[in-house]
């Protein structure tokens, strides 16, 4: 498993943009596919975006295509999700998440390893 830590989640309009990123620590980072999640209130969490392990394959759901890019930096053990022109039900508890594969992990069973969350709201 790797530990992970999560920073960059406020308060914003929408309309506008937000970058989070995981911290992650553990020396099998490189060989991890990650990932990021979300849970609004009262809903089931679910997978954003994901990226295998070199960075060259990534995955998104569709509300999020086009303006989320996930992206990875494994030099400085960091994964990104950037999030551009903001929705309001983009306000969630989003989640940073790996998996022990070289695949992009789609299915929430491939993944071992969680943070504690950072909450974004975005207003209307």
């Amino acid at each position: 498993q790797v530990q992970l830590v999560e920073s960059g989640g406020e308060l914003v309009q929408a309309g506008r943009s937000l970058r989070l990123s995981c911290a992650v620590s553990g020396r099998t980072f490189s060989s991890y596919g990650m990932g990021w999640f979300r849970q609004a209130p009262g809903k089931e969490r679910e997978l954003v975006a994901a990226i295998n392990f070199s960075g060259r394959s990534t995955y998104y759901i569709d509300s999020v295509e086009g303006r989320f890019t996930i992206s990875r930096d494994n030099a400085k053990s960091t994964v990104f999700l950037q999030m551009n022109n903001l929705k309001p039900e983009g306000t969630a508890v989003y989640y940073c998440a790996g998996a022990p594969v070289h695949t992009v992990p789609v299915i929430t069973d491939e993944y071992d390893s969680w943070g504690q969350g950072t909450k974004v709201t975005v207003s209307s």
